[in-house]
C-alpha cells in the first residue's frame, strides 16, 4: 500500500510551519515532505518529526535568491562555490531530520545553452558525490514550463538521459506525474519504463493541481500500478487543496495511519 508524504508547503497552510508537523500526523500521514525547512532550525524539526513518529521523505536543497525570482542555481555558471556551501547546509538538515532523499533543483537557463548544461552536469555530479558519502540520493525532477517557464529541467528525457550518463547509483528521477502529464501525458507506461530509477513519486490533480480525487488522472488505478511496480517509497502529497486542507482529504482516509 503506497505510503503517502503530506507537503507542508502546500497542505496544512491553516497552521504555522512547526504546527504542520503535528497537523499532518492528526490527520494519519506517517511522513512529510516540503521545499525548504531553512527558515526552521533543525533542532525544531528534528522535534518535530520525533514527537509525532514521522519520517522525513524530502526536502529540496536551497534553490538561490528565491525571493528573488531564482529557482536553483546549478545550471548558473559562476555558482558553483555557492552551490557547494548549499549542499553542506542541506546535509546539516538531513544529519537532523534522517531524511534521504534530497532534491537539487535545475534553476532557469535555455535546456541548449551549452553552458548552462556543462554547469548542470557539473552541479549534479558534485551534489550526488557529496550525498553518496552520506547514503543519501540526489533527485533531479523535470518541471512543466507552464508552473515555471524558462525551467531548465522541462523534459524527461533530459532527466533520464543524465542519470543514465552519469551512472551513479544515488541519482534518481524524481517523478512528480502532475508534472509528467502537463509535459508529455502517457503516464502509466512512463512509470513502467522509468519505475527503475525512480527515487521519489508526487501527486496531484491536472490541471488544477488540487487533491488527487478527479480531473485528467484516474489516481485509484495509478496508485494500484505503483503497488504492482514495486514502488516502496513515499508518495508526496504535492497538491493545493481547494479549501481547508482537512476538507479534501476524502480520497487519503483508506490509507491514514490510525
Amino acid at each position: 500500500m503506497p505510503v503517502f508524504a503530506a507537503n507542508l508547503t502546500m497542505m496544512f497552510n491553516e497552521w504555522p510551519f512547526l504546527d504542520r508537523f503535528d497537523a499532518a500526523a492528526d490527520a494519519g500521514f506517517a511522513a512529510v515532505e516540503y521545499l525548504f525547512p531553512y527558515e526552521a532550525p533543525p533542532e525544531a524539526i528534528a522535534e518535530r518529526l520525533a514527537r509525532n513518529n514521522l519520517q522525513q521523505a524530502l526536502f529540496n536543497l536551497p534553490p538561490g535568491d528565491w525571493a528573488g525570482g531564482e529557482r536553483g542555481i546549478a545550471t548558473l555558471p559562476g555558482r558553483f562555490e555557492a552551490l557547494k556551501s548549499d549542499v553542506e547546509r542541506a546535509l546539516d538538515y538531513a544529519a537532523a531530520t534522517g531524511v534521504r532523499r534530497l532534491h537539487l533543483m535545475a534553476g532557469l537557463a535555455d535546456p541548449h545553452d551549452e553552458d548552462a548544461a556543462s554547469s548542470y552536469r557539473r552541479s549534479v555530479a558534485h551534489a550526488a558525490g557529496r550525498l553518496a558519502e552520506m547514503g543519501i540520493d540526489l533527485l533531479l525532477e523535470p518541471i512543466n514550463g507552464r508552473n515555471m517557464p524558462g525551467y531548465f529541467l522541462n523534459d524527461f528525457g533530459i532527466a533520464e538521459k543524465l542519470i543514465a550518463d552519469l551512472g551513479l547509483p544515488n541519482l534518481k528521477l524524481q517523478f512528480d506525474i502532475y508534472h509528467r502529464q502537463v509535459i508529455h501525458g502517457d503516464v502509466t507506461m512512463a512509470l513502467r519504463r522509468l519505475m527503475p530509477i525512480t527515487g521519489h513519486i508526487q501527486i496531484a490533480s491536472v490541471p488544477s493541481r488540487n487533491e488527487p480525487d478527479g480531473e485528467e488522472l484516474n489516481y485509484p488505478y495509478l496508485f494500484e500500478e505503483i503497488d504492482r511496480l514495486g514502488y516502496d517509497g513515499f508518495i508526496g502529497c504535492e497538491y493545493i487543496p481547494r479549501g481547508h486542507t482537512l476538507d479534501g482529504l476524502g480520497w487519503f482516509r483508506p490509507f491514514a495511519r490510525s
